[in-house]
């Protein structure tokens, strides 16, 4: 006996709205952009909605098939932006809450953290919609194919080079989050306390700071050196004083640190570590950028 359809099924709005954490997912993955992926997302609805529900056998997969498609579009418009932007482009950072529950942590920990998202953009917008789409959401490579109009066996040539592309910048194994908390608050109070050699001590020798500015304010494209980068914030300490505050918080599922200063947002810091110590720095300075995160700051 056939189960009786749910309201969601009936009602394309509902059915929709089910579906909608899902194609956001894809689009903000494929874009590091949030208003980018709100529009991808709107157009999705729109073409849904002017859609005869009743010819298509599997909602979800048109709907996930239409977002994708836009978002290769957008993606390859915006590439050609990219080309002409100021400085290092860095994806647009998202405040979260802590996950509820380890399943929502594990989702979002590594596949949508601003590391991965800026690796991601090394991959070709059709590259990058296969190994998402597969290493991320785990899609049958006949369903990429169909998706991304190719053949199975070339998606999975498109795959295996993102991957390619992708292994040198990965770290080889997984940090706990606990640990990178732990570095951050203890960087965090260096800084707070002006502590030249607990920001050094902190931070490997190799260490990288890569900053995006976007024209607006001044940042550095790429720092490299544990000595180096802990003069930078030592600096900072000494010149803002009593006027900057740190705050480590979720941004993009993993723990990052927000600086303020006068109680303005400056900036919004992703780390990657290796287990001891703080390896690179992803700086977002661009007001932008950082337009979502202040509000929702000020609002606390």
């Amino acid at each position: 006996m056939t189960a009786p359809a749910s309201d969601a099924d009936r009602n394309p709005l509902l059915l929709f709205e089910r579906h909608r954490p899902r194609l956001y997912a894809i689009a903000y993955r494929m874009l590091g952009a949030v208003a980018e992926a709100e529009d991808v997302v709107q157009e999705a609805w729109l073409r849904w909605n002017a859609t005869e529900h009743s010819t298509i056998e599997t909602p979800e997969a048109w709907l996930v098939t239409i977002t994708t498609r836009l978002s290769i579009d957008r993606l390859r418009a915006a590439k050609a932006e990219r080309e002409h932007y100021t400085g290092v482009w860095l994806p647009e950072p998202m405040l979260m809450s802590a996950p509820a529950t380890p399943e929502q942590a594990h989702e979002l920990a590594d596949d949508v953290s601003v590391a991965f998202l800026y690796m991601l953009e090394r991959l070709s917008p059709d590259a990058r919609a296969a190994f998402l789409m597969r290493d991320v959401f785990d899609a049958d490579y006949e369903d990429i194919a169909q998706t991304l109009g190719k053949t199975p066996a070339a998606v999975r040539q498109l795959v295996r080079r993102a991957r390619q592309q992708l292994r040198d910048g990965t770290p080889r194994d997984a940090v706990p989050r606990a640990t990178l908390h732990r570095l951050l608050l203890a960087f965090s109070d260096a800084m707070q306390r002006s502590d030249f050699h607990g920001l050094h001590a902190l931070l490997s020798d190799d260490a990288e700071l890569v900053g995006d500015g976007g024209g607006k304010v001044n940042a550095f494209r790429s720092l490299v050196g544990g000595k180096r980068l802990a003069q930078l914030f030592y600096a900072g300490t000494l010149r803002f004083r009593d006027a900057m505050r740190t705050e480590v918080v979720q941004i993009n599922g993993q723990w990052a640190l927000l600086r303020f200063i006068d109680g303005e947002l400056e900036s919004a810091q992703s780390y990657e570590t290796d287990g001891e110590r703080l390896t690179r720095i992803l700086v977002q300075r661009n007001p932008d950028k950082l337009e979502r995160i202040a509000a929702a700051m000020r609002k606390r």
